[in-house]
């Protein structure tokens, strides 16, 4: 049975909860303050006194492509009626955009890539439900976007990266139900100062009639952004809300919204809420 019915069963739980909101420690929500963000997700945002550009899209592109063959192995394979096949899908987007607090602009440009790569073995002379199995064997995914306030400054430039790999070879993984994880995390730098940006995810949940419920699998919820100091601020990807540290300044305050509306901006990488 594919992996995919795990995440419909997921998607059936979560239509009986009332609700679903990401977690936001106590000590943190007194000393911040939340926003929610207007057109998140879509191609133009703002909130508080930050707005951005309408976000310009290059070709949003995904195919499907062949792996390598099993000539050899599925002479084996098909006496016992099970045929092998290795596919590579692909997927790549691009976007720029610009922020401004009333004040101060920056410019984001952003880039996003995913392959993917599964065995699938399936019957021969079978056809149903269970004539097939998927097993993920490598997944890519990395998203880069350059914070830009002056082209003339280099150095004043911050870059965010965010990955999530998988390598079933590399991690030794035995389990033929992996599947694929959004959870990815990174962190953004502009060679001196460095925001880690950590995903967060939710399990435990509330049902219609007032019950603690549990989600067969973690979902993603959101992003801390932090630094050595610790938490400065979090991204809401269920609400579309951004909470700030309050002692940020407003340069802070312009990086964390561009790292933030970046998040948002994604289309490869997207969450489904």
């Amino acid at each position: 049975m594919k992996y995919w019915i795990l995440l419909v069963g997921a998607v059936f739980l979560i239509s009986s909860c009332t609700s679903m909101k990401l977690a936001v420690p106590d000590a943190f929500k007194q000393q911040a303050t939340m926003h929610h963000v207007n057109g998140a997700r879509g191609n133009k945002m703002s909130f508080a006194n930050f707005t951005t550009s309408k976000i310009k899209r290059g070709v949003h592109v995904s195919y499907p492509g062949w792996g390598r063959g099993f000539f050899l192995e599925n002479l084996v394979l098909h006496r016992i009626g099970i045929d092998k096949l290795e596919t590579v899908e692909n997927e790549k987007a691009r976007f720029r955009y610009s922020l401004s607090d009333g004040k101060n602009t920056v410019d984001i440009y952003a880039k996003e890539k995913q392959v993917t790569r599964k065995h699938e073995y399936s019957t021969v002379n079978y056809s149903g439900i269970f004539s097939s199995f998927e097993k993920l064997e490598q997944y890519d995914y990395v998203f880069s976007a350059v914070i830009s306030s002056d082209s003339s400054r280099q150095s004043q430039d911050w870059e965010l990266v965010m990955t999530n790999l998988y390598d079933r070879k590399a991690q030794h993984d035995n389990n033929p139900f992996t599947f694929i994880s959004q959870e990815d995390k990174g962190l953004a730098t502009n060679g001196q100062d460095t925001i880690f940006v950590k995903p967060l995810s939710i399990r435990n949940t509330e049902t219609s009639n007032g019950k603690p419920g549990r989600l067969p699998i973690k979902l993603m919820s959101g992003y801390e952004l932090s630094t050595s100091g610790g938490v400065i601020g979090i991204v809401d990807m269920i609400d579309r809300n951004v909470w700030f540290y309050n002692e940020l300044d407003n340069t802070e305050k312009l990086h964390v919204t561009a790292i933030a509306t970046a998040l948002f901006a994604r289309k490869v990488h997207d969450v489904k809420w």
